[in-house]
């Protein structure tokens, strides 16, 4: 009510502007007191500052505190008031109050506008925010080290500020000393650096400053570290209140500090040094880092705590000695033990005694990121530089499998330091990996040398000779296949340090190198490698005489590629345990990696065809041309036909019949090697007739001499040409090796053929047989060819081979040839 009252007596009224006058006499008077008056009126808000001092401008310096405290009570209802006053005698009021009027007029502008500044300045605090930690996350490294900068800084403050102290007591003391009489003092009255009066001259308070000191070296001597605290805190309240009263004199507070300085300089010596003895245990340890940090020297106490903990695993790293011939993996898991159990401990206890405070978490963070530098280096010095020297990629992997492992248990405080160790392990696994791959390629290549190219099982002594997965592989592709599956049992560590794909790779370019070995076993490739001599690689190979041991070639790399190497591959989903890691990342990491295996597997195939190819082209050249070079398929066996008259006795051509005969006897070998991979022995066969056949097509000098010759082809030689065509249909329809590739190839040269003796003015059609006539000559071939009476071949007449020779008897029909 009494509030009511006083605004009811200082609002003016628009009906009597007297009365506005005599209210607003107040602001006139030249004794009048802002500050008074507005903090008998109005209540602090001090949200709107900032509002007030920029709408002022230059007014602020002339009434600058009277402004803010009105602007902060913009809720007062006398202000409002006289607002609105000046709103309808703003001339006279002007010239009556002068400033002091605009000041009240801006409460009223402001009013409606408190509410959107308020919301702005929180928006502003907020973007505030979010842009520093985007600042810090973008400049850690940066933060890290500058907060390390200012942790050491203010340790130092702190040691100036102490030695300000002392120097200051010291002066202070040396000044109050100049005035007292030596002559009245006796030396016995200086104890501590205390001035001590006569028994019955001194206080209660004073009796007790002089025994101080003594008190506390009591308890630094006895190692009270509770009690001694207690006892500081005690003090420093007692010379605060002493020096608010002023009970003691200055030369006795001064002492007083000095000695409280001294000594909590001494105990936190003594705690530091006991901190770090290797024989302190770890309640001791934090019992000490606390009254460290009680003493308020908190950066030194998180430091100290820190070396404390190094100390101790660097002693109990002394019982370790490396050895050449110990195991690697025995000293990499007592070291990473002790140095991941050591960052884990003074994790827990920087995060007990410091909290979450950045300085000390970056501390932290920086020691241990130098402790695990440090840890690696060791790792690879004494256990993986030697295990990548020689090869050993089982002995690397678990080294750095057994430090990551360790070191991975550390996320759950907030620390990932397996990014900084894949960083110093990765590359020398890799030598490893690649060391292991060169053994691989180069022990193979050896035993090629010496291999007889004869398809066996596995030694019976052999580790994998026991397992369902039997197979017929010669000698070196045994050895290269048990060497894979030793690899790949051993690479399985490496998935954790994402070298799967490496590995894939790398054991692609060694089936790569081992293809390139059965290639040169070929006889053909002799000149070519000859021709190419300056290509890298083991030249010596024992060489594939007969088509049983070339054929053995083809199914060394068409069972390693298509089933033993997919097979051991199928070891990288699983970890070196043998069970399926994380089920929740498991799922997606085989759809990743199905796909890179897949495409692995299709091009360890692309590779098996160029072997293939290689086989195929020399078969194909060893049919058309002689050993001194001549060509038994030349323009001149057809040419020559009409020259011998009618009396010709019809029968495939004698490259064809070689062709029909070899592809025979490699079906039969095929049988026996390719058992349950028929599909790679049927389009071997595909590709030898495909190869011949394409060659005829794109032979140049044969189609000059049947086209632009002296000689032109005749009726009888068009007639052979069509025969041997027809007969190569109808053998590959027979052995299910009839492609497109083949019917398309045929058709050309026919089509050659005929455009040919067109160009001679005669009707091809008018001088070939009827189509009767062509298939029974070719069943009469190969009847005789593959030593099979008509009555017993039951295959001749077959769904496949009519549908073929209807096939070419429509083509000739419809002129398509």
């Amino acid at each position: 009510m009494a509030a009511k009252t006083a605004r009811s007596k200082a609002t003016p009224t628009k009906e009597n502007g007297v009365r506005v006058e005599e209210g607003l006499s107040l602001f006139k008077s030249d004794k009048f007191d802002a500050d008074a008056y507005v903090q008998s009126k109005c209540s602090i808000n001090e949200k709107v500052f900032f509002l007030v001092e920029w709408m002022l401008g230059s007014r602020l310096c002339y009434l600058e505190k009277m402004m803010i405290n009105v602007v902060y009570s913009f809720a007062c209802i006398d202000v409002l008031m006289i607002c609105w006053e000046f709103e309808g005698n703003n001339k006279q009021l002007d010239h009556s109050i002068g400033h002091k009027g605009c000041v009240v007029c801006l409460v009223h502008f402001c009013d409606g506008d408190i509410k959107q500044l308020c919301s702005y300045l929180l928006d502003l605090k907020r973007a505030s925010a979010e842009e520093m930690r985007r600042s810090v996350y973008a400049n850690y490294p940066a933060f890290i080290r500058t907060s390390k900068e200012i942790s050491d800084l203010e340790g130092e403050l702190s040691s100036i500020r102490n030695l300000l102290s002392t120097q200051a007591t010291l002066i202070h003391g040396l000044a109050d000393g100049v005035n007292i009489d030596d002559d009245k003092i006796p030396d016995e009255s200086l104890a501590n650096g205390l001035l001590k009066f006569e028994d019955n001259d001194l206080s209660d308070l004073e009796k007790w400053a002089t025994e101080y000191p003594d008190h506390l070296d009591a308890l630094l001597a006895e190692r009270r570290v509770d009690e001694a605290l207690a006892a500081f805190d005690e003090g420093e309240i007692l010379i605060s209140q002493a020096n608010e009263k002023q009970t003691l004199s200055t030369s006795v507070l001064s002492s007083l500090q000095f000695a409280i300085a001294e000594r909590k300089q001494k105990l936190a010596d003594q705690l530091a040094k006991a901190a770090c003895q290797p024989s302190t245990r770890g309640g001791e340890l934090r019992s000490a880092i606390a009254a460290l940090k009680r003493l308020g020297d908190g950066p030194r106490a998180h430091t100290v705590l820190l070396d404390a903990h190094f100390q101790r695993y660097q002693y109990n790293m002394q019982s370790l000695r490396p050895s050449s011939t110990s195991y690697g993996g025995a000293y990499t898991a007592a070291l990473s033990q002790l140095v991941f159990s050591a960052i884990s401990q003074a994790s827990s206890d920087s995060s007990g005694i410091f909290g979450k405070e950045p300085a000390y978490s970056s501390e932290l963070v920086t020691w241990a990121t130098k402790q695990t530098e440090a840890f690696s280096l060791l790792v690879k010095r004494h256990a993986l530089a030697s295990s990548a020297a020689a090869g050993g990629l089982r002995a690397a992997a678990e080294c750095a499998q057994i430090a990551l492992g360790h070191c991975s248990l550390l996320e759950a405080r907030g620390l990932s330091l397996c990014p900084l160790l894949l960083k110093h392990f990765k590359p020398i696994v890799e030598q490893a990996l690649e060391a292991n791959l060169k053994r691989i390629e180069e022990n193979t290549a050896a035993m090629a040398a010496a291999d007889d190219w004869v398809l066996t099982y596995p030694p019976a002594g052999s580790r994998h000779a026991s397992t369902a997965f039997q197979n017929k592989l010669t000698s070196s592709a045994h050895r290269f296949n048990l060497m894979v599956q030793d690899f790949f049992e051993d690479v399985g560590p490496l998935l954790s340090m994402q070298l799967g794909s490496k590995a894939l790779e790398g054991l692609f370019r060694v089936f790569n190198s081992y293809v390139d070995v059965l290639i040169r076993a070929l006889p053909g490739s002799i000149e070519e490698e000859e021709a190419n001599f300056e290509g890298s690689g083991n030249k010596i190979v024992q060489m594939a005489e007969s088509e049983a041991n070339q054929l053995a070639l083809l199914a060394n790399a068409s069972l390693l590629a298509d089933e033993l190497l997919p097979r051991a591959a199928m070891k990288l989903s699983l970890d070196q345990t043998g069970h399926r890691t994380d089920d929740l990342r498991r799922p997606s990491d085989r759809q990743n990696r199905n796909p890179e295996q897949r495409e692995w597997k299709r091009r360890l195939l692309s590779t098996v065809d160029k072997l293939k190819d290689a086989f195929c082209r020399q078969h194909a050249l060893d049919l058309i041309f002689t050993e001194e070079g001549d060509s038994h398929l030349s323009a001149d066996m057809y040419i020559d036909v009409d020259g011998n008259g009618e009396d010709v006795d019809w029968f495939p051509s004698l490259i064809f019949q070689e062709l029909f005969a070899k592809l025979n006897r490699m079906a039969g070998l095929a049988a026996d090697m390719f058992v349950g991979r028929e599909r790679f022995a049927t389009s071997l066969l595909m590709r030898l007739t495909e190869t011949v056949i394409l060659w005829l097509s794109g032979d140049q000098s044969f189609w000059d001499d049947i086209e632009e010759g002296p000689r032109p082809l005749g009726p009888l030689g068009l007639r052979q040409l069509y025969l041997d065509m027809k007969f190569v249909m109808y053998f590959a329809s027979q052995g299910r090796y009839l492609s497109r590739n083949l019917h398309r190839g045929t058709n050309e040269i026919i089509s050659k053929a005929l455009a040919a003796f067109t160009a001679t003015g005669l009707d091809p059609y008018s001088e070939l047989p009827e189509d009767g006539w062509f298939d029974e000559i070719c069943v009469d071939a190969m009847e005789k060819l593959s030593g099979k009476t008509k009555g017993n071949n039951g295959e001749v007449n077959s769904p496949t081979a009519s549908v073929s020779a209807q096939s070419v008897s429509s083509a000739r029909s419809h002129g398509s040839y």
